[in-house]
C-alpha cells in the first residue's frame, strides 16, 4: 500500500468520489475511468500495489488474464456483448500517468476518436495490448 498513491486508496475504498463496480475477485478493482475515451472505458486494478506494466513478469501472466476476464464481466454486466469490438491494453512507461498497474478496458473500440485511436492505438510504442 503506498499511501500516495491514487489506485491504491481507491482500491481500498479511500476515495468516495470513485464507484467500484462489481468485481468476482477480491485482489482486483474495477472503476470508470475519470477521462473516458470510449462510451465504456474502464480501469481494472490489483488491489496491491504493483508498478506499471514493465514490472510485470511470467509469473503475473494469471493475474492479468484475471484482471481481462474482469473487464470483459464489467462490459457484459453493462450490456456490451461484443467482445470483437473492444481494445484492453496498458501504456508503456513513460506514457503512463499513474505508476500503480492497471488495464484500461474501452468498447467500442469502433467509437474510438481521432485522438484516442493514437493515445490506445494497438500495439504501440506507448500501449500494448
Amino acid at each position: 500500500y503506498e499511501a500516495k498513491c491514487v489506485f491504491c486508496r481507491i482500491s481500498r475504498r479511500e476515495e468516495p468520489s470513485t464507484e467500484l463496480l462489481p468485481c468476482q475477485y477480491e485482489d482486483l478493482v474495477c472503476f470508470r475511468d475519470i477521462r473516458p475515451s470510449a462510451p465504456h472505458h474502464y480501469l481494472v486494478v490489483p488491489v496491491e500495489h504493483m508498478g506499471n506494466c514493465k514490472t510485470l513478469r511470467a509469473e503475473h501472466l494469471p493475474l492479468v488474464k484475471r484482471m481481462m476476464e474482469v473487464g470483459k464481466a464489467v462490459l457484459q454486466k453493462n450490456n456490451f456483448s461484443d467482445l470483437n469490438d473492444i481494445r484492453m491494453g496498458f501504456h508503456w512507461p513513460p506514457f503512463c500517468s499513474i505508476s500503480h498497474l492497471h488495464l484500461h478496458i474501452l468498447a467500442p473500440a469502433s467509437q474510438l476518436g481521432f485522438l484516442s485511436r493514437l493515445v490506445y492505438r494497438l500495439n504501440s510504442y506507448w500501449f500494448i495490448t
